[in-house]
């Protein structure tokens, strides 16, 4: 199973991003939410947003392969959704977020959402 590969890669990121928080967390003795740090607030928008967009590409990902998108599709749409995430995540590195790269990570996302979503309403419509 393809999505599988691309599921253990996002679950890694997330393990890192949440690393990350935590860091921060005991570094700066900020126990619940941002407590006005900038870069607390940074470090937890970034994994909450990878949190919000990433599962449903991921089930919409699965759904597709299960209903016998070519593989190399599924490897394409996979691996532009890493990507995506992951540029997005160098823009939310540095201070004057939103930065460029952070713009095209989200773009790249809703991209690749978008066409997820769209084959799979084309494999319900058409029955493929």
């Amino acid at each position: 199973m393809i999505t599988g590969l691309y599921a253990a890669v996002a679950g890694l990121f997330l393990v890192y991003l949440s690393i990350r928080v935590i860091g921060l967390r005991r570094a700066k003795k900020i126990s619940v939410g941002p407590a006005g740090d900038p870069d607390m607030e940074r470090a937890m928008r970034v994994q909450a947003n990878f949190i919000e967009y990433t599962p449903i590409a991921l089930l919409l990902l699965f759904i597709l392969e299960q209903n016998g998108l070519p593989p190399v599709f599924v490897h394409g749409l996979g691996a532009a959704l890493i990507i995506s995430r992951f540029v997005h995540f160098l823009g939310f590195r540095s201070a004057d977020a939103p930065g460029q790269f952070r713009v095209i990570g989200m773009a790249a996302t809703f991209t690749v959402i978008a066409l997820l979503a769209i084959i799979a309403l084309l494999q319900f419509v058409i029955g493929a």
